[in-house]
């Protein structure tokens, strides 16, 4: 699924059109999405635990409380009701910021934090991002905001020909990109997982919406998480914007600012800005998120997450990194079970065999995928498409999600709403449970690319509860008039046009999988 983004880089930089769509997909940013008219909570988010949790605060020095967010709604809400209530620090760590409908509104929404004392610190990938160089100087030229750029050699401050240069000279450092997805509030509340800040991972989108998971976390591992992110706030690789978009910064005014914010904010007061669902879903989290907080499971989890960087780089596009040497031996120590979700499936040098030898061990192992018919990315598609039946023949059962599966009302409350439309369903969850008991939920795709190349974080805990939830909810997504269980004998792939088989069969002649 192609957006106007993707096709503006690929006119300006046809050489870097491998990096874009291997690169996760169709990405935009927005770091929550709030009414600028709510109102300003005068609590914090600790003393409402407090007054809502008597032993909430006990808890969160020694373990950490975890809630699995399934649905794009409750996701949303989430994020909306905890950056209402932040009243000391708001971090956030994603890929893109977009100057769509929702990027606007974050962008008001960051400087309206930002305004009532708030310290705003943004930290985002330059890959994909969309944002106007001004609008970011602006909102950086407040005294409570920061913002860098990770990595800055394609997009911000880059013009087009020192773009293509460092697709030539510097083909690794330019796939090398910051995968994380992380928001932290007040340094006490945070929440990762598969979601990128845009209507279709919130179940939001009349045409494509994704079916992903995040966990919202409470306690002890919000403070690595913290620790994660001032690691990539203090690297060499994040740069301020205002040192990139040096000549362009000192030609702001205070002017400029003034205009900026009350066009922001106009913007944001206007009904006809935001969507109905949106305004609900927000007006109701002052009753949901309660029972949110009960609903938690306190567990000693461990916060997955990479260096800047990955790796050093001397495996040229190889190398792995923490959270995949993390990952690696988790899946080594399994003895009966492994059920993964992932959209991209595409295994990185060795991971068959060692799937291989699990099953021949007595390991059943099921994975969750897309199906052409649902995937967003048909050059991760044609990566996985190429290993199909590699990966049948090791004895790993393969499920590939439909592109309109009959749990539709399930996992959108208000599909009714947007039934006439049509809309398209595919997998976006990076999810994996172990023997029943050990769950990671994070941004690790099953492929090279993770592996090797972007950052990643998650969530990695033993527990039985939190791995009951989640199997539950993998399980119904492979069952039948979900996904397709595709076998030696038979795959889903004829659903799709012609055309789309075409240009996946073409996609594999490329030599993309290591950056896929």
């Amino acid at each position: 699924m192609e957006t106007p983004l993707h096709e503006a880089f690929f006119l300006a930089s046809p050489t870097s059109m491998l990096i874009v769509m291997t690169a996760c997909q169709k990405l935009f940013v927005v770091f929550f999405v709030l009414i600028a008219t709510a109102p300003v909570h005068s609590q914090s988010i600790s003393e409402w635990i407090d007054e809502n949790c008597d032993d909430c605060t006990a808890k969160m020095l020694a373990k950490t409380g975890v809630y699995v967010l399934e649905k794009g709604e409750e996701a949303l809400i989430g994020r909306a009701w905890l950056a209402q209530h932040a009243s000391e620090s708001i971090d956030v760590q994603y890929f893109i910021w977009s100057t769509d409908n929702v990027g606007i509104l974050a962008a008001e929404q960051l400087l309206s934090a930002a305004e009532r004392g708030v310290k705003v610190r943004v930290l985002v990938d330059d890959l994909l991002i969309d944002a106007q160089d001004k609008t970011l100087l602006v909102l950086s030229a407040h005294p409570n905001v920061q913002i860098r750029i990770y990595n800055p050699n394609l997009s911000v401050g880059i013009g087009l020909w020192q773009r293509l240069k460092n697709v030539v000279t510097d083909f690794r450092e330019i796939n090398q990109r910051m995968h994380d997805k992380t928001a932290i509030f007040d340094g006490m509340a945070g929440i990762t997982g598969g979601r990128n800040m845009a209507d279709e991972y919130f179940d939001f989108n009349q045409e494509y919406n994704f079916r992903d998971r995040d966990v919202l976390l409470l306690g002890r591992s919000v403070a690595a998480m913290s620790e994660n992110f001032k690691e990539f706030w203090s690297s060499d690789l994040a740069i301020p914007v205002e040192e990139i978009l040096y000549e362009d910064a000192a030609k702001i005014s205070s002017d400029d600012i003034r205009q900026r914010s009350q066009q922001l904010h106009a913007y944001a007061d206007s009904p006809a800005n935001f969507e109905p669902e949106i305004r609900e879903a927000i007006d109701n989290a002052a009753r949901y998120f309660p029972n949110l907080l009960q609903a938690m499971s306190w567990e000693d989890v461990a916060f997955l997450s990479d260096v800047p960087g990955k790796n050093s780089g001397e495996s040229g596009l190889g190398g792995g990194g923490e959270s995949t040497n993390r990952l690696i031996k988790a899946v080594k120590s399994a003895k009966k079970s492994i059920l993964i979700q992932s959209p991209y499936l595409i295994m990185p040098e060795g991971g068959i065999e060692l799937f291989g030898a699990l099953v021949s061990s007595g390991v059943r192992v099921r994975i969750s995928t897309n199906s052409l018919a649902s995937t967003d990315n048909i050059q991760a598609f044609s990566g996985y498409q190429g290993q199909r039946e590699d990966l049948l023949e090791a004895g790993v059962e393969l499920f590939e999600f439909m592109d309109e599966p009959s749990i539709r009302k399930q996992l959108i409350d208000r599909y009714p709403r947007i039934a006439d439309n049509d809309p398209v369903f595919a997998l976006h969850a990076k999810s994996m449970v172990i023997d029943d008991k050990v769950v990671f939920v994070g941004t690790f795709n099953l492929d090279p690319r993770s592996a090797n190349l972007n950052t990643e974080v998650g969530m990695l805990v033993e527990s039985p509860e939190l791995a009951r939830q989640v199997t539950e909810s993998i399980e119904r997504d492979i069952a039948a008039g979900n996904s397709w269980q595709t076998t030696e004998d038979f795959n889903p792939d004829f659903v799709v046009s012609r055309g789309k088989r075409f240009r996946t069969w073409l996609n594999q002649l490329l030599p993309m999988e290591p950056v896929l």
